[in-house]
């Protein structure tokens, strides 16, 4: 049996990291394992399969990664059919993972922020039948006035203070977990000035409906929208990432949005880890994860 078999089988790895502990002397803090995967883009069979690989889930669905970390770095809405039920597993697994003394992330991409402001260009009609018994809702609300009737049960449920939002509210747009960030786009010098904490609270404001929709997520450097380090970064693209890490003592970055026709790969002298590999069934690519166990990055990959 190969090591990633070997560590899904003992329920994402939980024994194997009190091994490692052990055998190495290390401390827990050192070893602690993080799986991050990309876009999924309603594709409920990517985003379990992509979760299996990473043994945080069993073959009903349930949680048995233990103290595994889980991040998915945004965008599980648009382009698919399964969004509600991909948005109702990332809710139920926040909780069971926590009540197994791991975590559970699912960060706000570009698409959930593009539902909650109306923007709805990358709906299938999939898309909109999946939400229409979602909520209840008064089709004659003012705010659903500009929408067409077969869209307004999904915009009921995504626009600020609606239900799914309210959910949406619950994630970050930027995280860090240990020294390392996490983002759909990514993470530019403004960013940290502005500061990614108050970032968080306002786009979480304005999801429950509290607040205007902030400046700081508009515009193609907003941290949802940003390329800088998916594209192919030149050198100078690097010294920006290195100028952030470095405010934000960090050592690296991973994000997604942008898929890597090769699989997940990295940029920036490993700085810069991009990991949207187009799995969903929108775009035929593979079912990747990315690793990280202390200094130890590693892609793993469905086919082995």
């Amino acid at each position: 049996m190969n090591s990633n078999a070997w560590v899904r089988r003992t329920g994402q790895g939980t024994f194997a990291i009190a091994l490692l502990i052990a055998f190495l002397g290390c401390s827990a803090e050192d070893v602690t394992r993080i799986v991050a995967f990309g876009d999924v883009h309603g594709d409920l069979e990517a985003t379990r399969s992509a979760l299996r690989l990473a043994g945080a889930i069993d073959e009903e669905d349930g949680w048995i990664g233990g103290e595994l970390i889980v991040v998915q770095t945004g965008d599980q809405l648009d382009r698919g059919s399964d969004e509600q039920a991909i948005l109702d597993l990332f809710e139920r697994l926040r909780v069971e993972s926590t009540a197994a003394g791991g975590a559970f992330h699912a960060l706000l991409g570009n698409h959930e922020l593009m539902n909650a402001r109306g923007d709805l260009r990358y709906v299938t009609d999939e898309g909109f039948a999946d939400f229409a018994d979602a909520v209840e809702y008064d089709p004659n609300d003012p705010r659903l006035a500009e929408f067409e009737l077969h869209e307004r049960a999904r915009m009921a449920a995504l626009l600020p203070g609606g239900t799914y939002a309210d959910l949406l509210a619950q994630r970050r747009v930027i995280l860090r977990v240990g020294n390392v960030l996490f983002v759909h786009g990514g993470v530019l010098p403004d960013h940290v000035t502005y500061g990614i904490d108050q970032i968080n609270r306002e786009a979480q404001a304005w999801l429950r409906g509290e607040a205007d929709r902030p400046g700081v997520l508009q515009g193609s450097d907003s941290p949802q929208w940003t390329r800088l380090y998916s594209d192919e970064p030149d050198s100078q693209a690097c010294e920006v990432l290195m100028e952030v890490l470095s405010g934000l003592e960090a050592t690296r970055i991973v994000m997604g949005h942008t898929i890597q026709d090769d699989g997940i790969s990295s940029a920036c002298e490993g700085r810069a880890w991009r990991i949207d590999v187009g799995m969903a069934a929108r775009y035929g690519g593979p079912v990747e994860v990315l690793e990280i166990i202390g200094d130890s990055v590693r892609v793993l990959r469905a086919d082995g």
